[in-house]
């Protein structure tokens, strides 16, 4: 059987949503799927180096007084940290991380290397829309 296809629109940079993509991203990687995941907008600042690793930095979507509680479940539960959910997918499963163009330009980065090392490039909106028209699987996150 051909291995299925996912696209991920990855828009939000907050916390939770992110742990919330990582965990997507481990289930994606145990069925070995291809994975394609599109960093727009809010999400592209939380790929950058200064940000990626400093979960203070990085808000909430929703109920935004609940953060100190989410962060301190994921350290008692033993939660890995969406940057070590999205290292461990890549080292499964094809996955690669694309960064948008122009959300890297609005958070200051212009350069792949202005991104944490999860980010395989930077494209334009064009690569996400075939992305997702090819996929078996597309998410919006």
């Amino acid at each position: 059987m051909e291995n299925k296809k996912m696209c991920l629109a990855l828009f939000s940079g907050s916390l939770d949503k992110l742990t919330a993509a990582g965990v997507i991203l481990s289930g994606a990687a145990a069925d070995d799927m291809e994975v394609d995941v599109f960093v727009l907008l809010q999400g592209a600042r939380a790929f950058k180096r200064e940000v990626a690793d400093d979960p203070e930095k990085l808000s909430m979507a929703e109920n935004a007084h609940l953060k100190k509680e989410f962060m301190e479940s994921l350290r008692v539960l033993k939660v890995k940290t969406w940057v070590e959910f999205f290292k461990e997918a890549k080292a499964l499963t094809k996955v690669k991380v694309h960064i948008c163009g122009l959300a890297g330009k609005i958070w200051g980065g212009e350069k792949i290397e202005d991104f944490v090392d999860l980010a395989d490039d930077i494209c334009g909106i064009g690569a996400y829309i075939t992305s997702a028209q090819e996929a078996d699987v597309h998410l919006f996150i």
